[in-house]
C-alpha cells in the first residue's frame, strides 16, 4: 500500500497556487471557444495542461554540508565567469564569481536558496525584458536581488526576468532565515538566476550542464582542492 501511495504522490506533483488564476483562465477559455470551434477547445486545453506543468513544485532531495552551494533554479548553466554584482546588492565593487542558470519555459520555475543563512538584503530593480540568456540581461533586465549571510560569507542571488517573464514573486523578507534548498520565490514564464560567490570558491559544474534546483551542487565555498575543469564531449 505504501508503494502505491508513493507512486501516486510522484505522479501528481503539487502545483503552486500562483498558477491557479492562469490555469482557470485557460480552462474557461477552452470551454468558451470550444463552442465556436472544437479544435480550439483541445488547443487551449493543452495550454492549460502546460501551465499546470510550468507551475509544478516537486519535492527535492538537497545535499547538506558546510560550504556547499546548490543550484537555486532548474535549467542550464549558461555562464561561469567573474562579474561585478549589481550595485543595489551592496556586495562588492570588484568582480565576484558568477554562476548563471538559464530557465526555459519547460523548466520548473520555483527558486530555492543555494545556502543556509539569513537574508540581509532584498532589492527589486525594474528594467527591460531582454533575452535572459544574454550577458547584458544581468544589468538591464527587471530583477530581484537577495543577499544571504551564510556563516560569515555573503552569497548573492539575482532573479532576472526574461523575454516572456513579467512577474518575479518572492515569499521571503529581509531578516528571514533560509535553509539550503528552501523555496524562496519563482519567476513566471522563462528567466535566469545568477549566483554570486567569492572568487576562490571551487566551482563544481560546467557551462551547458543541466542543473536541478535544490539538488545540483554548484560550488564549494570551503574546498581546498583546485577548481575543476569541464569540456563538452
Amino acid at each position: 500500500m505504501t508503494d502505491i501511495y508513493e507512486s501516486i504522490r510522484r505522479l501528481f506533483v503539487p502545483i503552486r497556487r500562483e498558477g491557479f488564476p492562469f490555469i482557470a483562465i485557460a480552462v474557461v477559455a477552452a470551454i468558451a471557444f470550444g463552442f465556436l470551434w472544437v479544435p480550439l477547445f483541445w488547443l487551449l486545453l493543452i495550454v492549460a495542461l502546460w501551465i499546470c506543468y510550468f507551475f509544478r513544485d516537486p519535492e527535492r532531495v538537497t545535499p547538506i554540508r558546510d560550504g556547499l552551494v546548490v543550484s537555486p533554479a532548474d535549467g542550464r548553466i549558461s555562464m561561469i565567469a567573474p562579474a561585478v554584482p549589481p550595485l543595489e546588492m551592496g556586495l562588492s565593487s570588484v568582480p565576484l564569481m558568477r554562476v548563471s542558470v538559464f530557465m526555459n519555459v519547460f523548466d520548473c520555475h520555483v527558486n530555492r536558496s543555494p545556502v543556509t543563512g539569513r537574508i540581509s538584503r532584498i532589492a527589486y530593480t525594474p528594467g527591460l525584458f531582454l533575452n535572459a540568456d544574454l550577458d547584458k540581461a544581468s544589468e538591464h533586465n527587471e530583477r530581484n536581488a537577495l543577499v544571504i549571510d551564510s556563516d560569515g560569507i555573503q552569497v548573492g542571488v539575482v532573479q532576472i526576468a526574461g523575454l516572456v517573464a513579467r512577474r518575479i514573486v518572492d515569499w521571503v523578507r529581509e531578516g528571514d532565515p533560509v535553509g539550503t534548498g528552501e523555496r524562496f520565490g519563482l519567476i513566471r514564464f522563462g528567466s535566469r538566476v545568477d549566483v554570486y560567490l567569492p572568487l576562490d570558491s571551487q566551482i563544481l559544474v560546467g557551462v551547458g550542464q543541466k542543473a536541478v534546483a535544490g539538488e545540483t551542487a554548484l560550488a564549494d565555498l570551503r574546498a581546498a582542492e583546485p577548481a575543476r575543469l569541464y569540456r563538452t564531449a
